[in-house]
């Protein structure tokens, strides 16, 4: 049994349940309408553009194309983690991009090699949704971890400063700040594993199970899947935040105002 193919017209009738959503905010007067109205459409484009070309790349299922587009992937994240955090696009694209590189290579690696044994590592099928979503919970954690690092250090300026009076070195003077930007980007996902399957089935697992496979099979490659996410949070957090450390302050240690935009 493969998954059960939902098709057009079944895809165009799961829009009535927007009537629910759209009457509760006219209601209520909250101005979202024309805003939902446009990220649907958004949402429903661009999967379908991003459906038809994967299906050319897992048909076509050249190594090139499938690291061509994972690194569209990863820029893509670099740049809306940027606008999101409104930071300094030229100090910090580079680092960011590397951070997430890493992160997201390292257990997409881990999973596809020695997990699923693939003899072709970089099979498009398998090593896009994989990396697709730890890339998608890095780019949430490291949302978090940017914002809360250097906007705590901006607005208690004046105990990092006398920190660094004090006799601290920089990489002393940041550790506090350091420490509470990495616990705020893994705290959700330490929060969701905690949870898993009692709370909610999680999209893998889910799936799996839609796909046919025998739900023992399907939480196999849910635990895999939230080690391997965790570990790529956990890595792309505290690297963008050691590798952006030089550009993001001064040579004598105070925070460059110049990163913000």
């Amino acid at each position: 049994m493969g998954a059960i193919e939902i098709g057009a017209g079944g895809l165009a009738a799961s829009y009535v349940l927007l009537i629910f959503p759209l009457a509760a905010m006219l209601w209520l007067r909250i101005p979202l309408v024309s805003q939902t109205l446009v990220s649907v459409l958004r949402m429903t484009v661009q999967l379908l553009l991003v459906g038809f070309y994967l299906q050319f790349l897992f048909d076509l299922d050249d190594p090139r194309l499938t690291t061509l587009w994972l690194v569209i992937m990863i820029v893509v994240a670099d740049l809306s983690i940027l606008r999101t955090t409104r930071l300094c696009l030229r100090c910090f694209a580079g680092p960011l991009f590397l951070a997430l590189a890493v992160g997201t290579a390292l257990p997409l690696l881990f999973f596809v090699v020695l997990l699923l044994r693939q003899p072709n590592w970089m099979a498009a099928q398998v090593a896009v949704p994989v990396a697709g979503m730890i890339l998608g919970n890095c780019l949430r954690a490291d949302i978090v971890g940017i914002r809360t690092f250097y906007d705590s250090i901006r607005k208690s300026n004046r105990d990092y400063l006398r920190r660094l009076a004090c006799g601290a070195g920089r990489a002393e003077a940041v550790r506090p700040y350091l420490r509470d930007a990495v616990s705020a980007a893994l705290a959700p996902t330490v929060a969701t594993m905690a949870t898993v399957g009692l709370v909610s089935l999680p999209g893998m697992m889910t799936g799996v199970i839609l796909g046919g496979a025998n739900p023992m099979v399907a939480i196999q490659y849910q635990i895999a899947i939230m080690i391997a996410i965790f570990c790529g949070t956990a890595v792309t957090v505290v690297a963008v935040l050691l590798l952006t450390l030089r550009s993001a302050f001064t040579p004598y240690g105070t925070l460059d105002p110049a990163i913000f935009r």
